[in-house]
């Protein structure tokens, strides 16, 4: 089991710890509902430092990023981010990702913690014929997240920059916390906005304790993964594990938007006739209209009681006090209007298929 740089800070803070793609995580302090509602109202800090780094360099950086995602990163400019995805070569999805362009050659490629080794072996496999320059620098550097709508105003004496100026999936080198050179992204994985905190393990105890120290007076506290969970699937984001993996296509997941045939990328050809012809099943987003909560690997079915699919991702909401999910359904079954029902233990609960997110601000 790792364990991140900030490990004993979150024990003494009494986080609950659990395993989590390989790293003793905290998953909650208060609770989820709490968590959620302080994100959803204040601001919040998760440290979500389990999740992977790797520096991509050298003037073949461009044509491997190219050729392994999804997305056009040739429109990244520097200080740009781009969310994207790598394709594998039957398909799926090797892993969800964002791009950052750091300099003109180097760029920065954050990815989920449990396909870190996945991740860097399916790209070297296609750098062995580009020659771009690759770091894997994952285990030198932490991540926090500063999410929720009081993040700029909480954050804004940490830094000489001007963090309100910092538009959505753009990101600023700069100082903060009174640590030089820190990637400051206006990113994040909740919906309620704020932002990502890229330092070395050598600073992230500094950075923690000035950033709680600042979001004191606006009601500050720490978050876990639980509650992570809840604000990512209020927005409708796709967690890599449960709805998306190395069996579902980007069209599939909706993630259509990212994936750009301006370029040749693995497996571009046969997805390209994907988006042509259509997938035969699609990811859609319901709602319970009775009590229950629906959980992933949970049947849903028709009026009839045909199963026609399965939840990939589902919980109660803590902003709508409802039951949300997504799922996998066939495609003709996958129609707005469409009535359907969630198999919880021996009863069928009624939902309805909504449009994403379920949270509107």
């Amino acid at each position: 089991m790792k364990t991140i740089a900030l490990s004993e800070t979150h024990i003494a803070l009494g986080a609950k710890m659990v395993p989590f793609a390989g790293y003793n995580m905290p998953v909650s302090y208060e609770g989820v509902n709490i968590e959620h509602e302080t994100v959803r109202n204040a601001v919040g800090v998760f440290d979500v430092s389990h999740m992977g780094e790797f520096l991509i360099e050298g003037p073949k950086a461009l044509d491997l990023i190219q050729k392994v995602t999804s997305n056009d990163a040739s429109k990244l400019t520097i200080g740009k981010a781009q969310y994207s995805c790598f394709p594998n070569e039957t398909g799926g999805i090797v892993d969800d990702l964002i791009v950052y362009r750091l300099k003109e050659e180097t760029y920065l490629l954050v990815v989920n913690a449990s396909n870190i080794e996945k991740d860097w072996n399916h790209i070297s496999k296609y750098n062995e014929s580009i020659g771009a320059a690759m770091r894997d620098i994952s285990e030198d550097y932490s991540l926090l997240a500063i999410q929720g709508p009081k993040a700029v105003e909480a954050m804004q004496s940490l830094s000489s920059v001007n963090l309100s100026e910092i538009k959505f999936y753009n990101f600023v080198v700069g100082d903060f916390a009174g640590i030089e050179h820190v990637i400051i992204s206006a990113t994040g994985y909740t919906g309620s906005g704020g932002f990502e905190i890229y330092c070395k393990n050598s600073e992230v105890q500094q950075v923690w304790d000035r950033v709680l120290e600042a979001g004191a007076d606006f009601g500050i506290k720490p978050i876990g993964l639980a509650a992570r969970d809840t604000l990512r699937l209020e927005m409708g984001y796709c967690l890599y594990g449960n709805d998306i993996d190395d069996t579902t296509s980007p069209f599939e997941a909706g993630l259509g938007w990212v994936t750009k045939f301006t370029k040749d990328f693995v497996n571009s050809e046969a997805l390209a006739k994907q988006k042509e012809e259509g997938p035969k099943r699609k990811l859609i987003a319901f709602q319970l209209e009775e009590r229950g909560i629906p959980r992933q690997g949970y049947s849903i079915l028709d009026e009839n009681g045909n199963e026609i699919g399965v939840v990939t991702s589902g919980t109660m909401s803590p902003s709508l006090s409802k039951g949300i999910g997504l799922g996998y359904v066939a495609i003709e079954n996958s129609k707005r209007e469409g009535t359907i029902h969630i198999q919880i233990r021996k009863g069928q609960v009624p939902a309805t298929i909504v449009k994403l997110p379920f949270y509107k601000v």
